[in-house]
C-alpha cells in the first residue's frame, strides 16, 4: 500500500486584503496559483503509528507537536466513523517554513487525498473540503491545487481567468515570516487596503499581458512583511532589477517573493543567476499553474 502525493508550493498572484470582520478575520481576494515545487508526503503500513518528517526543512519542524498532516489524518478518521489502521506517514519538507507559500495546507491536503485512495474511503470530495477548511482558510484551495479567485476568509472559490504558461523564479531570502505578526501589523496601520476584487479579463493571452494587469494589483501584506523582515524587501530589490523579470511580488504573507519572466530560458538563466551570487536564499525556477 506504499503510496506518494505532492504538495506543491501555492503561489497569490494578487493578494488585496480587508479590514477585520467581527469575529477578527480578514476577508481577501485573491488570484491562486500553484507551483511544480513543493513538498511530498508518503504512507505505508506500520506495527505502530508513526509520522516522520524529513528533508532539508525538517529542522524547521522539530518540536512542533500538532502538525497539520496530523490534525488533517484526524479529522479523516472522524469522518470515516473510526481509527485507521497503524500508518507511517513521511512528510519530505522542501519548502521553507513559514514562508507565504501554503506548505502546511497543502501537506495536509496531499494527506486527505493520499489516505483517501490508499484506505479506499467511501467518502466524498465535498466532506474532504470541510475537513480542509476546518483546517485553515488555505485548506480547500490546498485540497485541490487548481489556480482560482479566493475571496471570503479564502473558502470562497471561483473559476479564474484563462491563464497563459506562466513560468517564474520563486525566491526566499532564508527569514520566517509567520502569518500573525504580519496581520497584526497591518492592522495596527489601519488595514489600508480593501479585499476588491480587480476588473480582470476572461483570459490571458501571454504572460506579458498577466504580468501587466497584476501591476495594477496589490499584496496588501507586502508592506508590513518588509517592515518586519527588511530582507523580505531586499529580495524584492533585486529581483525587480532584473532584465528577465516582468513582475515581482511577495506570495502570502511572505517571506518567499516571485518574479514573472517571459518563458522558460529567462526563468532557468534568472534563477541560475540568483543561486550563485545569493546562496543563503532558497532559489526555484517553477511553473506556475
Amino acid at each position: 500500500m506504499s503510496r506518494s502525493a505532492f504538495a506543491p508550493a501555492k503561489v497569490n498572484l494578487f493578494l488585496h486584503v480587508g479590514a477585520p470582520d467581527a469575529e477578527g478575520y480578514h476577508p481577501l481576494s485573491s488570484l491562486v496559483v500553484f507551483a511544480d515545487v513543493g513538498d511530498q508526503i508518503s504512507v505505508e503500513p506500520a506495527e505502530d503509528p508513526a509520522f516522520l518528517v524529513d528533508g532539508p526543512f525538517a529542522g524547521g519542524l522539530a518540536g512542533e507537536g500538532d502538525n497539520l498532516v496530523l490534525r488533517a489524518v484526524r479529522g479523516l478518521e472522524r469522518a470515516a466513523g473510526g481509527s485507521f489502521p497503524p500508518l507511517r506517514l513521511v512528510l519530505r519538507k522542501e519548502l521553507p517554513i513559514a514562508a507565504g507559500l501554503g506548505g502546511g495546507s497543502s501537506d495536509a491536503g496531499a494527506a486527505l487525498r493520499l489516505l483517501r485512495e490508499a484506505l479506499q474511503l467511501k467518502l466524498s470530495d465535498d466532506a474532504l473540503t470541510e475537513i480542509a477548511a476546518g483546517l485553515g482558510a488555505d485548506g480547500p484551495m490546498c485540497l485541490w491545487r487548481e489556480a482560482a479567485i479566493a475571496e471570503g476568509r479564502g473558502e470562497r472559490l471561483s473559476a479564474p481567468p484563462g491563464l497563459p504558461e506562466i513560468h517564474a523564479v520563486l525566491v526566499n531570502p532564508g527569514v520566517p515570516s509567520p502569518t500573525g505578526p504580519v496581520y497584526r501589523a497591518y492592522d495596527a496601520a489601519g488595514a489600508p487596503g480593501g479585499a476588491d476584487r480587480p476588473p480582470l479579463p476572461d483570459a490571458f493571452d501571454s504572460v506579458e499581458e498577466l504580468a501587466a494587469v497584476l501591476g495594477a494589483c496589490r499584496n496588501d501584506l507586502e508592506a508590513p512583511a518588509v517592515a518586519l523582515a527588511p530582507a523580505i524587501g531586499a529580495a524584492l530589490h533585486v529581483l525587480r532589477g532584473q532584465p528577465e523579470v516582468l513582475l515581482a511580488r511577495m506570495s502570502g504573507s511572505g517571506a518567499t517573493c516571485f518574479a514573472l519572466c517571459g518563458g522558460e530560458l529567462e526563468a532557468a538563466s534568472l534563477a541560475e543567476r540568483l543561486g550563485a551570487e545569493r546562496p543563503d536564499w532558497w532559489v526555484r525556477a517553477c511553473r506556475l499553474a
